[in-house]
Protein backbone atom coordinates (compact mmCIF):
# COMPACT_ATOMS: atom_id res chain seq x y z
CA UNK A 1 0.00 0.00 0.00
CA UNK A 2 1.00 3.59 -0.49
CA UNK A 3 1.59 6.10 2.25
CA UNK A 4 -0.73 9.09 1.95
CA UNK A 5 0.22 12.48 3.42
CA UNK A 6 -2.70 14.72 4.29
CA UNK A 7 -3.83 17.25 6.90
CA UNK A 8 -4.79 15.78 10.26
CA UNK A 9 -8.49 15.67 11.06
CA UNK A 10 -9.87 16.49 14.50
CA UNK A 11 -10.77 12.88 15.24
CA UNK A 12 -7.07 11.96 14.96
CA UNK A 13 -5.72 14.57 17.39
CA UNK A 14 -5.58 12.22 20.36
CA UNK A 15 -3.99 9.35 18.42
CA UNK A 16 -1.36 11.57 16.79
CA UNK A 17 -0.62 13.20 20.15
CA UNK A 18 0.06 9.79 21.66
CA UNK A 19 2.18 8.67 18.68
CA UNK A 20 4.27 11.82 19.04
CA UNK A 21 4.61 11.54 22.82
CA UNK A 22 5.46 7.82 22.65
CA UNK A 23 8.06 8.39 19.91
CA UNK A 24 9.85 11.01 22.01
CA UNK A 25 9.62 8.91 25.18
CA UNK A 26 10.66 5.60 23.60
CA UNK A 27 13.62 7.21 21.85
CA UNK A 28 14.77 8.80 25.13
CA UNK A 29 14.40 12.34 23.81
CA UNK A 30 12.82 13.85 26.92
CA UNK A 31 15.21 14.66 29.75
CA UNK A 32 12.52 14.22 32.40
CA UNK A 33 10.77 11.16 30.94
CA UNK A 34 7.09 10.77 31.80
CA UNK A 35 7.24 13.91 33.99
CA UNK A 36 8.63 16.12 31.19
CA UNK A 37 6.43 19.19 30.65
CA UNK A 38 7.10 18.99 26.91
CA UNK A 39 4.86 15.89 26.76
CA UNK A 40 1.84 18.17 27.09
CA UNK A 41 3.03 20.17 24.07
CA UNK A 42 3.65 17.01 22.05
CA UNK A 43 0.16 15.71 22.86
CA UNK A 44 -1.56 19.03 22.07
CA UNK A 45 -2.28 18.40 18.39
CA UNK A 46 -5.38 20.62 18.53
CA UNK A 47 -3.25 23.55 19.68
CA UNK A 48 -0.69 22.92 16.94
CA UNK A 49 -3.40 22.58 14.29
CA UNK A 50 -4.88 25.93 15.35
CA UNK A 51 -1.52 27.70 14.93
CA UNK A 52 0.16 25.79 12.08
CA UNK A 53 -0.44 22.96 9.62
CA UNK A 54 -0.30 19.43 11.01
CA UNK A 55 0.19 16.66 8.47
CA UNK A 56 -0.19 12.92 8.97
CA UNK A 57 1.15 9.86 7.18
CA UNK A 58 -1.51 7.19 6.70
CA UNK A 59 -1.20 3.74 5.15
CA UNK A 60 -4.22 1.52 4.68
CA UNK A 61 -6.21 3.59 7.15
CA UNK A 62 -3.49 3.29 9.83
CA UNK A 63 -1.99 6.49 11.21
CA UNK A 64 1.81 6.10 11.02
CA UNK A 65 2.97 9.52 12.20
CA UNK A 66 2.84 13.25 11.75
CA UNK A 67 4.66 16.55 11.53
CA UNK A 68 3.93 20.22 12.18
CA UNK A 69 4.63 22.60 9.28
CA UNK A 70 4.99 26.26 10.24
CA UNK A 71 4.88 28.53 7.19
CA UNK A 72 6.72 31.87 7.42
CA UNK A 73 7.18 32.10 11.14
CA UNK A 74 4.01 32.14 13.18
CA UNK A 75 3.35 31.30 16.81
CA UNK A 76 4.65 27.71 16.47
CA UNK A 77 8.05 28.77 15.09
CA UNK A 78 11.14 28.25 17.22
CA UNK A 79 13.89 29.41 14.88
CA UNK A 80 12.28 30.51 11.60
CA UNK A 81 13.09 33.99 10.37
CA UNK A 82 11.11 35.98 7.79
CA UNK A 83 10.97 34.03 4.53
CA UNK A 84 11.52 30.70 6.27
CA UNK A 85 9.19 27.80 6.99
CA UNK A 86 9.86 25.49 9.91
CA UNK A 87 9.38 21.77 10.45
CA UNK A 88 8.54 20.69 13.99
CA UNK A 89 7.64 17.57 15.95
CA UNK A 90 8.25 14.96 13.27
CA UNK A 91 7.27 11.60 14.77
CA UNK A 92 6.55 8.13 13.40
CA UNK A 93 5.07 5.29 15.44
CA UNK A 94 7.54 2.52 16.17
CA UNK A 95 5.45 0.03 14.14
CA UNK A 96 5.50 2.38 11.15
CA UNK A 97 9.23 3.07 11.01
CA UNK A 98 11.42 2.04 8.11
CA UNK A 99 8.58 2.36 5.62
CA UNK A 100 9.24 5.87 4.33
CA UNK A 101 6.65 7.73 6.40
CA UNK A 102 9.16 10.15 7.96
CA UNK A 103 10.72 11.03 4.62
CA UNK A 104 7.29 11.44 3.02
CA UNK A 105 6.27 13.86 5.78
CA UNK A 106 9.44 15.93 5.35
CA UNK A 107 9.00 15.98 1.55
CA UNK A 108 5.42 17.21 2.00
CA UNK A 109 6.69 20.07 4.19
CA UNK A 110 9.29 21.02 1.59
CA UNK A 111 6.61 20.97 -1.12
CA UNK A 112 4.40 23.24 0.99
CA UNK A 113 7.30 25.61 1.62
CA UNK A 114 7.98 25.80 -2.13
CA UNK A 115 4.31 26.68 -2.66
CA UNK A 116 4.44 29.43 0.00
CA UNK A 117 5.01 32.82 -1.60
CA UNK A 118 8.20 34.46 -0.38
CA UNK A 119 9.52 31.32 1.32
CA UNK A 120 13.20 30.84 0.51
CA UNK A 121 14.26 28.27 3.13
CA UNK A 122 13.04 25.46 5.36
CA UNK A 123 14.60 25.19 8.83
CA UNK A 124 14.34 22.73 11.69
CA UNK A 125 15.80 21.79 15.05
CA UNK A 126 16.75 18.27 16.07
CA UNK A 127 18.44 16.46 18.91
CA UNK A 128 21.89 14.93 18.55
CA UNK A 129 20.54 11.41 19.03
CA UNK A 130 17.90 11.66 16.26
CA UNK A 131 20.26 10.04 13.75
CA UNK A 132 17.54 8.47 11.60
CA UNK A 133 15.94 11.88 11.16
CA UNK A 134 19.35 13.43 10.35
CA UNK A 135 19.80 10.89 7.55
CA UNK A 136 16.42 11.86 6.09
CA UNK A 137 17.24 15.56 6.23
CA UNK A 138 20.66 15.11 4.65
CA UNK A 139 19.30 12.79 1.94
CA UNK A 140 16.79 15.52 1.02
CA UNK A 141 19.50 18.20 0.78
CA UNK A 142 19.30 19.86 4.19
CA UNK A 143 22.62 21.10 5.57
CA UNK A 144 23.73 21.69 9.16
CA UNK A 145 23.71 25.27 10.41
CA UNK A 146 25.78 25.16 13.63
CA UNK A 147 25.60 28.94 14.05
CA UNK A 148 21.85 28.56 14.67
CA UNK A 149 22.09 25.71 17.21
CA UNK A 150 20.24 26.67 20.38
CA UNK A 151 19.13 25.60 23.82
CA UNK A 152 15.38 25.58 24.53
CA UNK A 153 16.05 25.34 28.29
CA UNK A 154 18.92 27.76 29.02
CA UNK A 155 18.82 26.85 32.70
CA UNK A 156 20.02 23.36 31.67
CA UNK A 157 23.34 23.75 29.89
CA UNK A 158 23.47 20.20 28.49
CA UNK A 159 20.58 20.59 26.02
CA UNK A 160 21.60 21.89 22.61
CA UNK A 161 19.39 21.42 19.59
CA UNK A 162 21.13 21.05 16.24
CA UNK A 163 19.72 22.97 13.30
CA UNK A 164 19.40 22.24 9.62
CA UNK A 165 18.24 24.27 6.64
CA UNK A 166 17.25 23.68 3.05
CA UNK A 167 17.49 26.59 0.67
CA UNK A 168 14.67 26.44 -1.88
Amino acid sequence: MDIVIRPVVAGEYGELGEITARAYLTDGLLDFGESDAYLDVLRDVAGRAAAAEVLVAVEGGVLLGGVTFVPDGGPMADIARPGEAEIRMLAVARAGRGRGAGEALVRACVDRARATEGCVRVVLSTQRTMRSAHRIYERLGFTRTPARDWNPLPELDDITLLTYELTL
